[in-house]
């Protein structure tokens, strides 16, 4: 699975727990995709947040500081990059 960041799109926040079950798809899709998102775009920020009890979320900043952030709880690995592929395009 791949997919080109950039364009509008200038910067992916992820924010999840590191214990809770709500994150538990978020943690296998970093575990499992960030290596390979991360060769396929070295110069993009890809920031990953962990905090004890915050929900999961995924930000995405565009052009001219515009941020959009969707929920990630209780969603497969699969549905996450889903998100965020879905994020490459919207803005």
């Amino acid at each position: 699975m791949s997919v080109r960041l950039g364009g509008v799109l200038k910067e992916l926040r992820i924010h999840l727990c590191q214990t809770s079950s709500q994150s538990a798809g978020v943690r296998e899709f970093i575990q499992k995709n960030y290596v390979n998102l991360k060769k396929d775009n070295p110069t993009f920020p890809i920031l990953i947040r962990e905090c004890s009890g915050v929900q999961p979320r995924v930000w995405a900043r565009y052009e001219k500081g515009h941020e959009v952030y969707l929920s990630l709880c209780d969603l497969s690995a699969d549905q996450v990059f889903t998100i965020i592929k879905s994020l490459v395009c919207k803005n």
